[in-house]
């Protein structure tokens, strides 16, 4: 693969876990402002943000573990798209259930069992059909 390939599937990831976090994949303001907020290190401009975006240059390594940990998806994965989407090690796990389990695991025990029975009731009207 090529530098100008490697960049635009880097953008690809990068905006494909901006959505799964639930956050615009086309606002380069917002990407930057995010960031900042989470970085310790020098902050990024808007216009660094929309070259990531754009498939213009990828971030420092500083920057793209930063970005992994912010947005939940594995470093290795956002810079290299290995197929482990998984941040602890599994290798199965899609994007989608990776972040259906992030937002379960957001919330206090009493409502993360609310949610799992929502979803157990659903698995049983699916099978159903």
């Amino acid at each position: 693969m090529n530098s100008t390939e490697e960049r635009s599937a880097f953008s690809d990831r990068l905006q494909q876990a901006l959505r799964n976090a639930e956050y615009s994949p086309n606002s380069p303001t917002q990407l930057a402002r995010e960031f900042n907020g989470r970085f310790q290190g020098h902050p990024v401009t808007v216009h660094a943000a929309r070259k990531w975006l754009q498939g213009e240059s990828i971030p420092t390594q500083e920057k793209l573990r930063a970005l992994a940990s912010w947005l939940d998806v594995p470093a290795d994965w956002l810079r290299f798209g290995n197929g482990n989407t998984q941040k602890n090690g599994g290798t199965d796990r899609s994007m989608t259930d990776q972040r259906a389990s992030s937002l379960l695991n957001q919330l206090d025990e009493h409502h993360r069992q609310i949610g799992l029975e929502m979803l157990r009731a659903l698995v049983r009207a699916y099978k159903k059909r």
